[in-house]
């Protein structure tokens, strides 16, 4: 056998059916496991939105400079999840691809999700709460802390349709990230799988409902301490109010992006009626 085939990637094929498999399991795994798993995938998520924010604060880097660094340092989230491996609600929207294809049920689907959303807004927002506590936002002479600020009043403003179809486009790159790790045979195929994808969603500006989970409660902790220093914020609907108006359209938003656009669309191609 020529051992060469071991370093070639997955084919779109093979992909499909590793993702089926994969969200089988994901979808039968005990409610422990997978509480705990959502928990610590809000947390990696968070790790990366504190990644970018510390490249984000730096006034001097120019504004693609800045998005790109970015992008590319809240990366770390995804790569955290898919390497370490962690329950994250984004990137199991691909589940549906095995629900289509009848291996797993209605409820299952829904089981999976109804559980590890919530695990994730712990993790996210529990992250949070020690970030706050460690003063990490006094960096750069509070300028880290004036970004997570201006980041989560930016979020907290959007209208509803705007914050859905951002939404939509991050979910879409999110799953699209997640499908090319899974065509890797490496850690390193994977992180620069990756990379690219998160990058990208990042560097424009779309939105993630767990990162924002973590993004806008740090803001409305940071709020009261940091808003003297920025009058320029409008931070009026930096509230709880605020954080579950951006998390309902964001959350549909990654749901059409990752289910529909992604998983059903592979599910299309390379599902059961695709083989017959």
């Amino acid at each position: 056998m020529d051992r060469r085939l071991n370093f070639d990637a997955y084919s779109p094929l093979e992909i499909s059916e590793k993702i089926q498999n994969v969200g089988v399991t994901k979808a039968r795994l005990p409610t422990l496991p997978t509480l705990t798993l959502g928990v610590v995938a809000g947390g990696f998520i968070g790790l990366g939105a504190l990644f970018f924010t510390i490249v984000a604060s730096d006034a001097h880097l120019s504004f693609g400079i800045s998005r790109v660094l970015g992008g590319i340092a809240f990366s770390l989230g995804l790569i955290l999840v898919v390497v370490a491996g962690a329950e994250l609600f984004t990137g199991n929207n691909l589940l549906v691809m095995a629900w289509a294809d009848r291996k797993i049920t209605t409820w299952e689907l829904a089981r999976n999700w109804m559980l590890v959303y919530p695990s994730n807004a712990v993790g996210a927002i529990g992250l949070a709460i020690v970030v706050y506590l460690s003063h990490h936002a006094d960096m750069n002479q509070g300028a880290v802390g004036l970004a997570y600020v201006k980041i989560a009043a930016a979020k907290t403003a959007l209208p509803f349709w705007e914050a859905f179809f951002k939404g939509v486009l991050c979910n879409l790159l999110v799953c699209l990230g997640v499908w090319l790790a899974m065509a890797g045979r490496s850690v390193t195929d994977k992180v620069l799988a990756i990379v690219f994808p998160i990058a990208a969603f990042v560097a424009a500006g779309f939105e993630h409902s767990i990162a924002n989970m973590y993004f806008i409660s740090l803001g409305i902790f940071l709020k009261g301490s940091v808003g003297a220093a920025a009058p320029n914020i409008d931070a009026s609907a930096l509230d709880w109010g605020g954080f579950i108006g951006n998390l309902v359209p964001v959350t549909l938003g990654n749901i059409v992006g990752g289910s529909v656009m992604v998983a059903l669309v592979y599910y299309s191609v390379y599902g059961r009626s695709a083989k017959t």
